[in-house]
């Protein structure tokens, strides 16, 4: 059990070096912080944190820079959300308050904005659709053997997907593929859907519409996205900031990881938890063992819940964070509801 003055020793240590980047003396403790002590005093507590594991001492100076221990202490004991400033305040309601028109425009614009905010990289995933159901689905011809599905969930949701054929395609196939469709999987949930798919569409669309199989593998593909959760990341580049001690070759894993998606994205798919913070290897992949990942839930009403997540430097300022991820998740579900209901 640390005693008060190690906690507020504690706290400020990790204030100050999230802030500078430095290691952290006893004399700038004492300066920056109203504890009666002296720098002494403030020395021999610095050396029994270290001897606790909280803190560590770097080999290029007296100061002390926090452990993983620390940061795991300082977020669950210690840390208080910190108040987003006015113009980070605008900025968000700006953005937020721009008209969409499109469900993946509003994911991209919040990866963008919440990165741009943060500094670090941004991820956000969107409300799965689990229990929505197809209502509607229709199939348009376009010009240069191109193709639009358009498909219309219960949830009042429209999404116009357009795919190019490699050959042309007669309209009486695409009345027919499009009867299937309503036949089959209007009134179904989109999981249901997404099942009916992989085994009995397949099935019937070689049986009534043999010529349009490559057809088919491109509108299942197509509502294949509608069925799971919309994703952006943003801030990619923002990882070199703070991974200067990391080699040329794990750094390209790093970004190959982040282009693929699916790492991440399954790292964080299944957080149902309000507010999860995993630093080093408590995130469980070898690539991310310098970084922390801080996420949190939105629930957009009966629509779904979605995921925002952060990942940055294990000394990332988590206080700062913290606050515009709560403000950013307001931002967000007021945002979504107003599409759902237009």
């Amino acid at each position: 059990m640390l005693t008060k003055r190690q906690l507020i020793i504690l706290d400020a240590l990790i204030r100050l070096y999230t802030s500078t980047g430095q290691p952290i003396g006893s004399k700038t403790i004492m300066i920056e912080t109203a504890i009666e002590a002296s720098s002494a005093t403030i020395r021999n507590e610095l050396s029994q944190l270290e001897k606790l594991g909280f803190i560590q001492k770097t080999h290029s100076s007296s100061g002390r820079m926090p452990s993983l221990k620390g940061y795991r202490f300082y977020i669950d004991h210690l840390m208080q959300p910190q108040e987003v400033t006015q113009d980070k305040l605008k900025t968000i309601s700006d953005v937020f308050g721009n008209h969409v028109e499109q469900m993946d425009d509003i994911m991209y614009q919040s990866a963008q904005l919440l990165s741009d905010l943060t500094h670090y990289t941004a991820i956000v995933l969107g409300p799965k659709a689990e229990s929505s159901r197809l209502t509607g689905f229709r199939l348009l011809a376009l010009n240069d053997n191109y193709v639009m599905a358009i498909i219309q969930t219960d949830k009042g949701t429209i999404e116009n997907k357009v795919f190019r054929m490699a050959r042309s395609i007669q309209e009486s196939d695409l009345v027919k593929v499009a009867n299937i469709f309503n036949h089959h999987l209007v009134g179904h949930t989109l999981t249901e859907v997404a099942q009916k798919l992989k085994l009995e569409i397949p099935l019937l669309i070689r049986k009534h519409v043999s010529n349009a199989t490559e057809m088919f593998l491109s509108i299942e593909s197509a509502l294949k996205e509608s069925t799971e959760s919309r994703h952006h990341i943003s801030g990619k580049l923002n990882i070199l900031d703070f991974s200067e001690n990391m080699n040329t070759q794990k750094l390209k894993s790093l970004y190959t990881m982040l282009d693929d998606s699916g790492d991440l994205y399954a790292l964080i798919d299944h957080i149902n938890d309000d507010f999860v913070v995993k630093i080093g290897d408590e995130i469980d992949h070898e690539l991310l063992k310098e970084f922390s990942l801080v996420t949190r839930t939105y629930d957009v009403s009966n629509y779904g819940k979605g995921v925002i997540a952060i990942l940055g430097p294990t000394s990332m300022a988590y206080d700062e964070t913290f606050g515009v991820l709560d403000v950013f998740r307001k931002h967000l579900t007021h945002t979504l509801l107003e599409f759902y209901l237009e």
